[in-house]
């Protein structure tokens, strides 16, 4: 990277206010541009990159939280407020607000514009590469279901069923996107996909997994980081790609 570019990317002073856009500034930014990211970040039940996340100042998720950290950007997801966007502006900051990912493509796009907003333009290049190679050639889609607690699972047309498509597995249309109990005995799918979000929390949401119906579909059954699908960001390139690897 050239000597002018480097002075650019050690300028830039990054707070991220949100779970999604830490894993942006984790996945493009340098340490030394990391300035704050939010609570979530850290936490092991929430955030599949927490250990790397520790390493720096959490906020909670407000501006005026992150100013103690002396960004020079604020970059954060679903809209900061007027009212931060004011401070924002007044102190001299940039803030770049996100909107949610609908498509994969979004997410592609989300990536690269962080990038030029650091300063790591080839870094985000190479991680929207990697993406692009699960796009151009995924494996033919099977029958499945995705399930989170209490059954919840995906609309055929939402993100997370995108993702599913890439890593080879077809998210069935269920009424109300719940996988019933009714379903599993009637007509179960040929692969379950289980997030394991939260699953060493005691909930009635887990305890539906202890079902017998559900129980019954161990040998069916593929488990996947919720973590990871919370946000159906950066860190879904991975598991795409360990998913591929699951028997189909």
């Amino acid at each position: 990277m050239p000597a002018f570019a480097l002075a650019f990317a050690s300028a830039v002073r990054v707070a991220s206010l949100n779970l999604c856009t830490d894993e942006l500034v984790l996945a493009l930014a340098d340490p030394g541009q990391i300035a704050s990211l939010s609570y979530l970040a850290g936490e092991a039940g929430d955030s599949a990159r927490w250990a790397e996340a520790r390493r720096y100042p959490r906020n909670r998720g407000t501006l005026e939280g992150a100013l103690v950290t002396s960004p020079s950007l604020v970059l954060t997801m679903g809209g900061a407020g007027r009212s931060s966007a004011l401070i924002a502006e007044r102190l001299g900051l940039k803030v770049a607000s996100l909107d949610y990912p609908q498509r994969v493509t979004d997410v592609r796009a989300q990536i690269l514009t962080v990038g030029a907003l650091l300063g790591q333009k080839v870094r985000a290049q190479a991680l929207a590469t990697r993406l692009d190679r699960l796009r151009s050639a995924p494996p033919a889609p099977v029958d499945a279901m995705f399930v989170g607690g209490g059954g919840s699972s995906l609309s055929p047309t939402s993100l997370g069923a995108q993702w599913l498509a890439l890593a080879g597995y077809r998210q069935r249309a269920l009424p109300n996107s719940r996988v019933g109990l009714e379903t599993l005995a009637s007509a179960p799918p040929k692969w379950l996909i289980r997030s394991d979000y939260r699953q060493g929390e005691y909930s009635q949401q887990q305890a539906w997994f202890a079902h017998p119906l559900v129980r019954r579909l161990a040998d069916r059954t593929i488990r996947t980081d919720g973590r990871a699908w919370t946000c159906g960001g950066v860190p879904m390139i991975a598991e795409v790609a360990r998913l591929r690897k699951a028997p189909h």
